[in-house]
């Protein structure tokens, strides 16, 4: 349950906001009307949000307020302003508070401006270093023995700001996470972040996007622009997808690697640049280089310190993990309560390869936080493909004395499972399932009778036949 502290000394208007801020059961209202309690209620109570109702004249609360934000505590704060105040303005906006509200003000605005304080406390809960050491680091989750020394590698490079760095993983493992947490941990965290996916640029528009332009290098360029290597000055440079860098500009790229200089788009003055190149690409870069596609100077110059983000069909012991976190992400963001997943949709969830990684998880959760209606997701609530499972390896009985696969058997065995997968997916409709497999509901029947899936159909989660 979330907490909110109301500060307001006069007890009719105290009364109206405590009513107006009560728009959600799992959030208690604190109300307060002195200093003193003020400080018992935060030494007693995990506070996320301070609403704070300064009276015209009292100056002294207002110090109160500004010292509790001068303070290193997770709590969002949120001041509103009365019409006559006596305090400068000046003073109320370097008074440290999170949210501005000024009087006169609507209900509707106490509501809004309260759900927005607890969504940022939320938020700063996701990256506190508490929640970093409880459930992964820098808003990239995992808890799984290979995430965590993926991490520790991430910790010792952060006393490195030069070193190039090669991220490999497959499309959705969160490339560009990790590149935003070396960025962070270097002495470049105060420089800017500038990430590239060199896949989705076209080629014809990449250099000019890399390296900028001056005026007159091309009909359009009526200007000089910057490329994001000269805006990652100080800081680093992102470049995702780098595989897909055709060979003209890889041989530009050793360079600044190389030299710390380029030459913009028609220009012939070097400008030097101090970068860190962090690289990522979901292709075999040996493979490349070994066809000759990708320059094997610029792989090695790249390949300095190689990190590797395990797919998640390596991790599944982070699944749980990411389903819950996300659910709580979507459902709040959507001012809905937080489902649930049965052991049976967790069961299919952990089996399923996952193609797309992390972001194919991320998207089935979203999709689940608008759709789904009830408080726990069964397996009929799941969409069909992630009820499919990979076929087992032949079981003994299924091999003759040959050898041999026994193919009848096999191929029997996996029409079972498809009907009951779309008997799972339909919660139990024949009618729906039959249409899902392209058959007949007479047909669907005969099978299920000859196959007698009757006592399987009675194991499904959550399902009545």
């Amino acid at each position: 349950m979330s907490h909110i502290l109301l500060f307001d000394s006069n007890d009719t208007t105290r009364t109206v906001l405590s009513q107006e801020l009560n728009i959600d059961t799992t959030t208690n209202i604190v109300e307060v009307s002195t200093i003193d309690e003020a400080k018992e209620a935060l030494n007693q109570l995990p506070c996320s949000v301070l609403f704070f109702h300064l009276q015209p004249f009292e100056h002294e609360t207002l110090d109160f307020f500004i010292e509790i934000n001068k303070q290193d505590t997770p709590i969002v704060s949120i001041l509103l302003v009365p019409e006559e105040t006596t305090a400068s303005t000046k003073t109320i906006l370097q008074s440290g508070a999170d949210f501005f509200l000024h009087a006169p003000y609507t209900q509707q605005e106490i509501a809004q401006i309260s759900q927005r304080a607890l969504q940022q406390h939320l938020n700063n809960e996701l990256t506190s270093p508490l929640q970093q050491q409880q459930n992964g680091f820098l808003n990239i989750i995992g808890q799984s023995e290979s995430m965590c020394q993926l991490f520790n590698l991430i910790q010792r490079l952060g006393d490195d700001g030069d070193s190039t760095i090669l991220i490999q993983g497959e499309s959705g493992t969160g490339k560009e996470l990790v590149a935003k947490a070396l960025h962070t941990h270097s002495p470049r965290q105060q420089n800017n972040f500038v990430p590239l996916n060199c896949a989705a640029i076209p080629e014809e528009l990449l250099e000019s996007e890399l390296f900028g332009y001056e005026k007159g290098a091309f009909t359009g360029a009526i200007n000089n622009k910057k490329g994001r290597i000269q805006h990652a000055h100080g800081g680093t440079l992102f470049l995702d997808e780098i595989g897909d860098m055709k060979p003209s500009l890889q041989a530009k790229l050793l360079r600044v690697i190389q030299e710390k200089e380029f030459e913009p788009v028609g220009s012939v003055k070097s400008i030097k640049v101090d970068v860190r190149i962090v690289a990522a690409t979901h292709r075999n870069l040996d493979e490349a280089v070994a066809k000759g596609t990708f320059r094997e100077d610029l792989y090695y110059r790249l390949n300095v310190i190689p990190l590797h983000i395990p797919p998640l069909r390596q991790r599944t012991s982070d699944i749980s993990l990411l389903l819950d976190t996300f659910t709580q992400r979507f459902c709040t963001n959507k001012r809905r309560n937080v489902f649930t997943y049965s052991e049976q949709a967790l069961i299919y969830l952990n089996r399923y390869p996952w193609p797309g990684n992390v972001r194919e998880l991320e998207n089935l959760v979203q999709r689940l936080s608008i759709l789904h209606m009830g408080e726990i997701v069964h397996p009929k609530d799941l969409p069909e493909k992630y009820l499919y499972q990979e076929p087992q390896a032949p079981a003994v009985g299924l091999v003759s004395e040959s050898g041999a696969t026994d193919f009848n058997s096999r191929v029997s065995e996996f029409e079972d499972r498809l009907i009951l997968q779309a008997l799972v997916q339909t919660g139990g409709n024949k009618k729906e399932a039959a249409e899902l497999l392209n058959l007949k509901r007479t047909t669907l029947l005969e099978k299920i009778k000859k196959k007698q899936l009757d006592k399987a159909l009675t194991n499904l989660d959550n399902s009545e036949f």
